[in-house]
């Protein structure tokens, strides 16, 4: 029997509850448990206990990691021409695919048992960033069968004879993976899914078995052009009930191999003109044995939730890490160019405007550096992050954007002009692969990240719905009591957190001792309660309605994933001993993103459609009053330290293929060397009013400094040069139509 509260007061609120939630579909449930939340619980609390944060051990290579890194990553780099790949042959060199496989590239993941290397998820990280920054096709193909593929799912989810069997191929190269997922119908919406397989009687080897009929059509698949096998997600149905009593089994994920009848790959995309491979794989009447299942029969229907769970950690590697490497190399070579490049006889890093694109490109290389190592740690640690990773993803990738964009700018007809020293087009020209690819961001910001992060961040939201999605009354109404009066308790905490820390400013918030960063902690536990109260009144006054609202989820998703960003800047400047030199980069960060905190929780209260409840919210938490945007000082000081050579120039722009011969990062950063070096002397020809000549003819210039000077402008006006062809240069990168070719008409005839 039911105590007395839940009889009398809550039982009407339960009745009302159960309305107003939906029960959830299949795939939600699905979602909602697959991985785990870890530091983005304690944001979501109101009350952040940073001894948890400070725990965590910050991640680094192991010996074999580094020698790896050391090795076979810089030799690969230097056997890569970017621009080649991309303009004349459409593919890397064979000798290149062969030195993927024989250094063992497409098995990072996979166990040493199995023949893998088994790194850590870091060094992952690290080596698909560092090789982004030299070439984003061959980055492309070395993270896919290291992410979301067939290798994470058998290692996740295989039975013993799958894994001893594609393990191995899979580690050295001998099967080549991909993964069909999205079909041209249902897009990102796996449910809507039309490809089939249906279970029946099939010949396999000389021998009839059970297995499965598939039909498939899929498109936007990475390396399927070349791929040997070919990981598919599909509709599972069994008509004639040869398993069971269930008809429509659902998604199921298994390995199909592509030499079989009826599979069809070989066509290619081309993503973005980014020539990594990429293409669509149709198949017709291909019939597999029930062993090709991942995982076997008992996995049957349960794809959904293992490609979520297996998205829980490749989402939150393989794009976050080429958006990092992408993000860095805009810093470095924008800090690099605006010292070089001068306008009005001054270094354009001196220009207000320059400094203001340098300033956020400092901290955001800083920020999501220090949110990628965060991750990385979490998932070292054997967490399945996947509102985490969906955060990664979509911020990684977004401010690549806003990275490049920014660096475009500052190198203005520079990095407009196409050729093999322009560094910057290639990762522009991959944006839109990464913002669209592993779950669309528009789709990630707007249903997942608060979507998913609100029910199992919350201390208690996920409790209530289970409680009520209980069938039988008594049971539910039992455990709803128990969880919702929880819920209320965590509220009432909540709200006067939220309002002592608003009306104080957060002066008085729980904050560890943290030097000149103590603060920063302290303005984002207010604005952590802030959210949490936020949450709250959005679930009390929309209910199930709130999933539909995804203006106001996607703001709510913006704060939560600032936060997480900030978290990982404060410890990252812990791990890294506090260094005073990056203190502007902090400082920025977190000016900027309380900001954007402050601005997006103003604008879902401004967007709630119970006034009422927005009126009062607005009273307690205060959003829209005392946050600002990083002021101009603070944004020059971000920028000097691209500017100028130094350990934080270093530090924020981290680990970078330093360029070669093929391409222009090499020669920039020589020139750089170069004219930081003579910058003293620079400065005196400056002061005195001469040019280098009439300073040697006055006396005021050694030889030695004449020729230094000389070298510098030399490499000058090498940087600030663009690409140029001539007719037959050109006319060999676009050869016209033999006079045999067929007209376009004649062709489509």
């Amino acid at each position: 029997m039911p105590s007395f509260r839940a009889r009398t007061i809550t039982k009407p609120i339960h009745s009302w509850a159960k309305k107003a939630l939906p029960a959830l579909s299949e795939t939600e449930a699905e979602a909602l448990a697959a991985g785990e939340v870890w530091w983005e619980k304690e944001l979501f609390s109101g009350n952040p206990n940073w001894s948890k944060l400070h725990a965590v051990k910050a991640p680094k290579l192991s010996p074999e990691e580094q020698a790896f890194f050391d090795g076979p990553v810089q030799e690969l780099c230097g056997m890569i021409d970017d621009w080649k790949i991309n303009h004349e042959t459409g593919d890397l060199p064979e000798e290149v695919w062969q030195f993927l496989r024989d250094k063992k590239f497409f098995g990072m993941i996979i166990p040493k048992e199995h023949g893998g290397l088994a790194f850590s998820a870091f060094a992952h990280s690290e080596i698909v960033r560092f090789i982004s920054t030299r070439s984003v096709a061959a980055a492309v193909t070395v993270m896919v069968p290291n992410s979301l593929g067939p290798g994470e799912l058998l290692h996740q989810f295989g039975t013993e004879e799958q894994k001893h069997h594609w393990l191995p191929r899979l580690a050295d190269g001998r099967e080549l993976p991909a993964f069909g997922l999205t079909s041209a119908e249902a897009g990102s919406d796996a449910g809507a899914m039309i490809d089939t397989g249906v279970i029946c009687k099939g010949q396999w080897q000389g021998e009839e078995v059970l297995g499965i009929r598939l039909n498939w059509a899929k498109r936007y698949i990475t390396l399927s052009p070349v791929c040997t096998v070919l990981g598919l997600a599909f509709q599972l149905r069994d008509p004639d009930h040869l398993l069971g009593d269930i008809e429509d089994i659902g998604i199921t994920c298994a390995l199909v191999p592509t030499d079989l009848d009826g599979v069809e790959t070989g066509r290619r995309h081309i993503p973005s003109s980014t020539m990594f491979m990429n293409g669509p794989t149709t198949g017709t009447d291909v019939f597999i044995p029930l062993d090709h299942i991942i995982g076997g029969t008992e996995y049957a229907g349960k794809g959904w939730m293992m490609l979520m769970s297996a998205l829980a950690a490749g989402r939150g590697i393989s794009l976050p890490s080429m958006g990092c490497a992408a993000i860095a190399l805009s810093a470095h070579t924008t800090g690099a160019y605006a010292r070089i490049r001068q306008q009005f006889n001054l270094p354009i890093g001196k220009f207000g405007g320059v400094q203001e694109r340098m300033g956020r490109l400092a901290a955001d290389a800083y920020a999501m550096d220090a949110a990628r190592h965060l991750t990385c740690a979490g998932l070292d640690e054997g967490r399945a992050l996947s509102v985490i990773s969906a955060i990664m993803k979509l911020h990684a990738t977004f401010k690549m954007r806003e990275a490049l964009n920014d660096a475009m700018d500052v190198h203005s007809g520079k990095a407009v002009i196409d050729g093999p020293s322009n560094y910057l087009l290639p990762l522009y020209r991959a944006v839109p692969i990464g913002i669209t690819v592993e779950g669309a961001n528009i789709v990630t910001r707007s249903l997942i990240i608060f979507g998913q992060g609100s029910i199992r961040a919350h201390p208690h939201m996920l409790d209530n719905m289970f409680a009520l999605q209980e069938p039988d009354d008594v049971v539910s109404l039992e455990k709803f009591d128990k969880s919702f009066w929880a819920h209320v308790g965590h509220t009432t905490k909540t709200m006067g957190r939220a309002f002592g820390r608003a009306l104080t400013g957060g002066r008085f918030a729980p904050a560890p001792d943290a030097g000149a960063a103590t603060p920063i902690y302290r303005q984002l536990a207010r604005w952590s309660a802030a959210y949490a109260l936020t949450a709250d009144v959005l679930f009390l006054t929309l209910g199930g309605a709130l999933k539909r609202k995804e203006m106001i989820s996607g703001r709510m998703g913006d704060v939560l994933s600032e936060m997480y960003i900030l978290s990982a800047a404060l410890k990252r400047w812990e791990d890294e001993g506090r260094q005073e030199a990056d203190l502007p980069v902090l400082r920025y960060a977190a000016a900027r993103g309380l900001h954007r905190i402050q601005t997006a929780l103003d604008e879902v209260v401004a967007n709630m459609p119970a006034r009422w409840a927005a009126w009062i919210l607005r009273a307690i938490t205060l959003p829209g009053a005392t946050t600002r945007r990083p002021d101009d000082r603070l944004t020059e000081a971000c920028s000097d330290l691209l500017y100028t050579p130094s350990a934080a120039r270093y530090r924020i722009t981290g680990r970078l293929h330093e360029g070669c011969h093929r391409d222009g990062v090499q020669l920039l950063n020589a020139c750089f060397a170069k004219v930081s070096e003579l910058a003293p002397v620079m400065k005196r020809l400056r002061e005195a009013r001469k040019t280098p000549q009439e300073a040697l003819d006055a006396g005021l210039l050694s030889e030695a400094d004449f020729a230094r000077i000389e070298e510098m402008q030399t490499l000058v006006d090498q940087v600030i040069a663009v690409d140029e062809y001539s007719r037959e240069d050109f006319a060999a990168l676009f050869p016209a139509p033999s006079s045999d070719t067929p007209n376009t008409k004649e062709a489509a005839e």
